[in-house]
């Protein structure tokens, strides 16, 4: 396995963060509080649109997190009006690494009725095929972003209105998407009709707000109103209030599971239950399904904490901080020099030597992706003077790619699809090493059956292999689906 970059901890990353609000004085101000909170989605770069009746359109699309560019009065002073849509990015499509400013959303574009913004989570499976059909028609894209297909999708539409034209832009599209759009009246939400990707509505004060998360709609004290539904389209004008329609052909929901893992803020509720209860249970699931005699239940901060208290609790198990964060550590903390490459983790992570010497560990994580970071933490665990190190993981083997809005390596750099469960125990040197069943997931986020194998009740690909929608652009580019015999 390549070593792994000493900044890079070797989670999968997180989609993108959408966030809008209409009926709202200096509505601009609200989606950068609003994208703040939503920051742990997307680092690379941030957006906002906004529209004011005297100065229209004004937008401002920097690199870096949202509270070192959007916290500048002269920057805010740029985007009035009550009407406002924001995305804080991290590439899934499009540049990776050197971002180009022109990737960064939300999206413009000028049509005969008027202009519109979209700010998109997600991913379009089939964006290669409907690019080279839009380019072959006279199209000129701008970015090289997936989502850049929507709003091309929209200037050919026929419709009369903008609503209606996303209709159709949206009908031509595969793959995942939560969308909020504007107009220069209304705000726009929508989902696809698997509902992979997470939308919210909440209320403020007499106007709306769109989220990625209910943690967005806290921070701007919102109340929450309801989930938007998968396939479900709602324009909200400062007048009208919110009206809703389903546009799509109904179909069973989909909601990404690994959102109950990982991407979600702990704080955030999802389907009417909280993340971090969700998360907890994980952990409870784990000490049934894998127990194990140690000394010290240990969290690897901060994803691994949830499901590391619910382990403890319920193996009787004491738990214990044997790992502390360091959480002033900016992403340019200092060049990374071979000498520093080499320190790996520990510029990020600390062991504490007088909880842990003598002690039988078990590490409690979120997920293995590639692996290398859980070598280096065992290393700092067995050099603090542990006396035996146990990993419990609270998702299943993550063996497959995402397609629907998660930056995932190439298969072959997955752990889990090349080394059985026994094998990655040897790989990672460790005394033993158990992942929580798909079953015990299911269970964990409410689902008292487990997992329904004929009808799934959440998209679980990464992990199962059965991917909800056909990811047509990668098998175009070689990717094979799994096999009967898998």
């Amino acid at each position: 396995m390549p070593p792994a970059h000493p900044f890079d901890d070797d989670k999968l990353k997180e989609e993108c963060g959408i966030f809008g609000c209409v009926g709202v004085a200096d509505a601009a101000n609200f989606v950068a509080l609003g994208l703040h909170a939503l920051q742990h989605r997307g680092q690379e770069a941030g957006g906002i649109v906004s529209h004011d009746p005297e100065q229209g359109f004004n937008s401002a699309r920097r690199f870096g997190y949202v509270r070192d560019n959007f916290t500048s009065q002269s920057l805010m002073k740029t985007l009035p009006g009550e009407l406002a849509i924001g995305h804080v990015r991290y590439s899934t499509a499009g540049s990776k690494g050197q971002t180009q400013i022109r990737d960064v959303q939300p999206f413009f574009g000028e049509f005969s009725m008027g202009g519109a913004a979209i700010a998109h989570n997600g991913n379009i499976t089939n964006a290669d095929a409907l690019r080279r059909e839009l380019i072959e028609r006279g199209s000129i894209f701008q970015s090289s972003s997936d989502s850049e297909c929507i709003i091309h999708l929209m200037a050919r539409s026929l419709q009369r209105n903008i609503p209606s034209r996303m209709e159709d832009a949206l009908r031509r599209v595969e793959g995942a998407f939560s969308v909020i759009a504007m107009t220069r009246t209304k705000l726009i939400g929508v989902r696809d009709p698997l509902g992979v990707r997470p939308l919210v509505l909440g209320k403020i004060g007499d106007g709306y707000a769109l989220a990625s998360e209910t943690c967005a709609l806290d921070i701007i004290g919102a109340t929450f109103v309801r989930e938007i539904e998968p396939g479900e389209m709602v324009v909200i004008t400062a007048e009208k209030g919110v009206e809703s329609s389903h546009p799509f052909r109904p179909q069973p929901s989909k909601f990404c599971i690994f959102e109950h893992v990982y991407f979600s803020r702990p704080d955030s509720i999802i389907g009417g239950r909280s993340v971090y209860e969700t998360r907890r249970q994980i952990g409870v699931e784990l000490a049934r399904e894998a127990p194990v005699e140690a000394d010290l239940v240990c969290p690897v901060p901060d994803s691994g904490t949830p499901a590391a208290i619910g382990f403890a609790h319920e193996s009787g198990i004491p738990y214990g901080m044997g790992i502390v964060r360091n959480q002033y550590m900016g992403r340019t903390f200092i060049e990374p020099t071979e000498q520093i490459r080499n320190m790996g983790v520990r510029l990020k992570l600390n062991v504490n030597r007088a909880l842990i010497e003598g002690k039988r560990v078990i590490l409690v994580d979120d997920s293995v992706v590639r692996g290398t970071t859980s070598r280096k933490i065992k290393e700092m665990i067995l050099d603090a003077g542990a006396a035996e190190v146990h990993f419990r993981i609270a998702s299943p083997p993550t063996a497959w790619p995402c397609f629907y809005g998660v930056d995932t390596p190439q298969r072959e750099k997955l752990l889990a699809a090349t080394m059985s469960e026994n094998e990655m125990r040897d790989h990672l040197q460790v005394d033993s090493l158990r992942f929580i069943s798909l079953d015990g997931l299911y269970r964990a986020v409410g689902e008292a059956e487990g997992r329904n194998a004929k009808c799934p009740q959440y998209c679980d690909a990464c992990f199962s292999g059965e991917y909800p929608v056909t990811p047509a652009d990668m098998i175009e580019k070689g990717f094979k689906m799994k096999t009967a015999a898998e």
